[in-house]
């Protein structure tokens, strides 16, 4: 038996976690981002310290960047490792919540350990307490309920013996895997107990792969050996389960053109014949005109949220097959569900599927494909005062070599970088789209630079954020110079949030409040100046041949390099799906009524179950 604090027995647990990748065993918890504050300062803290050895703890500068760090860093490790994120109580806890929520969006896993008030509730009410009069034991880590796969609160040092070990099952498992919370009371924290000693045995873990049933697999293989026109998309879960080869082998040898979600990307190379591009919403139109001309669609290892399925308008009438680990994701919409792992069902699938296809299907897939290309070159050459979205993120694929890691988030970029980033090497693509996180590509892109170092790859993490989310969170850049992790920002300038702009004009209404030039004499914040006052190494360009020239310039820094670029506020990327969004059903602007009879129209299409 070990006669230790409650604190101090989670950490020797966290350390005794082990995971095995590639027939080596790594640790499931190799690093603590943690801001300490009353809450968690004095016995985890004190428990951290002791354990740098075994689980290094690095200083945050938000704790929603810590945990947009960890959730990039999941996304980057495929989520076979997990970063544990501990904050202080109240304000600090709460700043998670975002993270926490996007962790959920992405089916990522993460550890949050959150200080909370006293079970004691003697010194009531303490500092940073909210105070419910009529529930006494709610607190503000009761808000993580709402955006965590598994939460606990920790009431007695008895507890840990079987919540730690809850959590981390939930954490691994495919089927469930997500943000993990356990709120840690302080009193709790410091209180000894007398933990087995066999609590703290090393465990080598592996993520299971489930199979599916025989009945499902044999749905599929009817389905798939009658179709004539099939589609493969390829989801997240392709990563996750690392298929990646099995999908382009499985693809290859049936003759089935595959598409990419958001998620998905970079699944195959572009230069893989198999694969036809993006669909979606902010996919392009003739992969989206693909869907339309097949008659079944596999989606593999995805949600299907609304961007991926045009809001249910693409699969009015086709035969959908959903594979998934969880059966929640494979039944939706009356989808054929085949519930297991990716990796493990394509490998079924492979030694049944004989399919009969359209001797002109894949030539015209691949028709399609040289479509996607000739729009993009015409992108490259269209003409602006300003460089589009689309020339920055052309000119930086171009220059990014194949080990280079690429992360963007909300606003304008996503379309621009689905449409236009060739992917040149496998799993290096990370826009989170799952949850929209503004504010997440720098600290996303920070969780990635770990990721890359701990994995050794040489490939740098190249990150591309709007000047609307480089305002709402930046500290850590700051971070990534304190911390030593290479990376490369491209921050372009249009002068707000103009793709929710291009939102409110494109629906009949006037542009408010998203636009800079809304506000008199608004002065433009000077990025090179504040992210040099962080220590980054800092450069100003104006054109896309000057871009090109410091992305090779920088292309082997071990520098934090940011690179400012202001680019034009309203040229974009068109096509792509139908998007339902709620438009007014009574306006006196012409533009919203017709707005919204076009979007009722649309909805026509949609497939209702």
């Amino acid at each position: 038996m070990a006669i230790l604090t409650t604190a101090q027995a989670i950490v020797r647990w966290l350390g005794a976690q082990k995971i095995s990748i590639d027939g080596e065993i790594q640790p499931y918890f190799p690093t603590v981002f943690a801001i300490f504050g009353h809450g968690n300062a004095l016995s985890l803290g004190d428990a951290l310290y002791d354990a740098q050895d075994v689980i290094p703890t690095l200083r945050g500068q938000t704790e929603e960047g810590m945990g947009l760090a960890a959730v990039g860093y999941a996304k980057a490790m495929r989520g076979q490792q997990v970063m544990v994120v501990t904050t202080s109580i109240g304000p600090g806890a709460l700043n998670v919540v975002t993270a926490a929520g996007t962790a959920l969006a992405n089916r990522l896993p993460m550890l949050i350990l959150s200080g909370d008030t006293f079970t004691s509730r003697t010194p009531d009410p303490v500092l940073q307490q909210v105070e419910h009069f009529s529930v006494p034991s709610t607190t503000v880590n009761d808000a993580f309920r709402a955006v965590v796969r598994y939460w606990d609160r920790i009431t007695t040092p008895s507890q840990v013996l079987t919540s730690f070990p809850q959590a981390l099952m939930t954490m691994l498992d495919p089927a469930s895997r997500g943000p993990a919370f356990i709120a840690l009371p302080q009193d709790v924290q410091a209180e000894t107990y007398d933990f087995p000693e066999s609590f703290f045995d090393i465990r080598v873990h592996e993520i299971p792969r489930p199979r599916p049933a025989l009945s499902e697999i044999e749905e599929c293989v009817s389905l798939i050996n009658a179709s004539r026109r099939p589609v493969l998309i390829a989801g997240g879960g392709v990563h996750y389960s690392l298929a990646e080869k099995e999908l382009a082998d499985f693809a290859m040898r049936c003759g089935i053109p595959v598409v990419e979600t958001m998620a998905g990307k970079s699944s195959l190379l572009w230069s893989n014949p198999s694969l036809i591009g993006p669909l979606g919403i902010t996919g392009s139109d003739p992969v989206n005109s693909l869907i339309e001309q097949s008659d079944l669609v596999v989606a593999i290892g995805t949600r299907l949220q609304d961007f991926t399925t045009g809001s249910w308008t693409l699969f009015k009438d086709k035969n959908l097959v959903a594979i998934n680990t969880a059966r929640f994701d494979a039944s939706k919409r009356h989808a054929y569900a085949v519930v297991g792992d990716v990796k493990a069902t394509l490998e079924e699938l492979a030694k049944l599927v004989e399919p009969k296809l359209d001797p002109e299907w894949l030539s015209i897939a691949r028709a399609l494909k040289n479509k996607c290309e000739e729009d993009r070159e015409s992108r490259r050459q269209f003409t602006s005062d300003l460089p589009t979205y689309a020339q920055i993120v052309i000119a930086t694929n171009e220059i990014a070599q194949k080990e280079d890691y690429v992360v963007t988030a909300a606003g304008g970029l996503p379309g621009e970088i689905n449409n236009n980033w060739l992917s040149k090497g496998v799993a290096t693509f990370d826009c989170e789209y799952g949850f929209s996180c503004m504010g997440y590509e720098i600290s996303g892109a920070l969780g990635a630079a770990i990721a890359q170092k701990e994995s050794k790859k040489s490939g740098r993490v190249i990150a591309l954020t709007g000047d609307g989310s480089y305002l709402m969170l930046n500290s850590d850049i700051y971070s990534a110079v304190l911390l030593n992790y290479p990376l490369t920002l491209i921050v372009c300038d249009n002068g707000g949030y103009a793709v929710i702009s291009r939102l409110q004009q494109g629906h009949g209404a006037p542009s408010f409040r998203t636009m800079l030039t809304e506000t008199p004499n608004a002065p433009r914040v000077d990025f090179v100046a504040h992210a040099s006052s962080m220590g980054a190494e800092t450069h100003k360009v104006s054109k896309i041949e000057e871009l090109s020239h410091v992305l090779s310039l920088t292309k082997d820094s071990l520098k934090t390099v940011v690179i400012v670029i202001e680019s034009a506020p309203s040229a974009w990327t068109e096509g792509g799906a139908f998007w339902e969004v709620g438009i007014p059903q009574n306006s006196t602007k012409k533009g919203v009524i017709e707005a919204r009879r076009a979007n009722l129209e649309g909805k026509k299409n949609q497939r209702t179950f």
